[in-house]
């Protein structure tokens, strides 16, 4: 009899527990349903489409009025931001005044939400922080420097704790968060230094004049007004193969005397070279062709 019993009740068992999962899950459903406000709901509703009407609102005004006075388009679309985040600050907490009951229950969901939100947002801004104080010590680059960072070629604006700020040939502002910095190679071409070398290839066929083309682009290389005199100007000569043509490359390595001026002293000699191959007779590579 007693072993029935026993068989009885280890059946009943996960009938009761599942029953018990039930009660304490409509429980929990019921204890939620409290803590809401439902008359405030109907109104957040109504708060949810008037804050879109106004964001609406002001979106094609700033846009009539940018396109009108286009003297004030970039500081209309500042305060355009500006209000914007605070109109949905100012939205969000209103429609969550009106919708819940405050008390221990939402105190403490609103504060773990905050914890795991605010956590996350600072991870990278932490390992940004540090890999900005890494950048400052060991000086991989210096502010002024004209540096290459994944494909990014430009002078460095300002280094910070959070970021570093790169201005490009182009005059793009390019920001860049540091802890990118840790895992990327950077390549300086100045390193504090105004001046910086800058490398010109020119090519010319394999029968022409070697000797008579490398001196040209030493000499126009030297009687450029970019040029850095204290610094030696260099012609590498090398022949290149290619699946095309065969070609001399004649490689010109020369200090530019600030870095500003890098692209203007590259042209600057490129001009002054091709017109002096011209003179010359100096041509370039000829394409071969395959006969079938």
């Amino acid at each position: 009899m007693k072993q029935l019993i026993y068989i009885i009740v280890l059946l009943l068992l996960p009938s009761v527990s599942f029953a018990n999962e039930e009660i304490a899950s409509v429980d929990s459903i019921t204890q939620f349903a409290t803590l809401i406000r439902w008359s405030g709901v109907v109104l957040s509703v109504i708060i949810i489409m008037a804050t879109w009407l106004l964001i609406k609102f002001m979106n094609s005004l700033v846009d009539s009025i940018g396109s009108q006075f286009v003297q004030y388009r970039m500081l209309l679309q500042k305060l355009q931001s500006f209000l914007q985040f605070f109109i949905y600050m100012t939205a969000g907490i209103v429609v969550f005044m009106l919708s819940f009951r405050i008390n221990d229950h939402i105190l403490a969901l609103i504060g773990g939400t905050l914890a795991v939100s605010v956590g996350f947002a600072m991870k990278d801004l932490a390992a940004s922080f540090i890999a900005g104080l890494t950048v400052m010590i060991d000086r991989p680059f210096q502010v002024g420097d004209r540096v290459t960072f994944e494909g990014n070629y430009g002078d460095i604006l300002t280094i910070g704790l959070r970021s570093v700020r790169m201005r490009t040939l182009n005059d793009d502002i390019i920001t860049i968060p540091n802890n990118k910095f840790l895992n990327e190679v950077t390549v300086s071409g100045n390193y504090g230094a105004l001046d910086m070398q800058v490398v010109i290839p020119f090519y010319i066929g394999m029968n022409e004049d070697i000797v008579l083309a490398r001196n040209l682009i030493q000499e126009a290389a030297s009687s450029s007004r970019y040029i850095h005199l204290p610094k030696p100007v260099t012609v590498l000569v090398k022949q290149t193969i290619t699946d095309n043509y065969l070609a001399i490359q004649l490689t010109c390595k020369a200090y530019v005397v600030d870095t500003a001026y890098e692209k203007l002293f590259e042209t600057d000699i490129t001009l002054r070279v091709m017109e002096e191959f011209k003179k010359h007779g100096i041509n370039p590579p000829q394409i071969a062709v395959r006969s079938s």
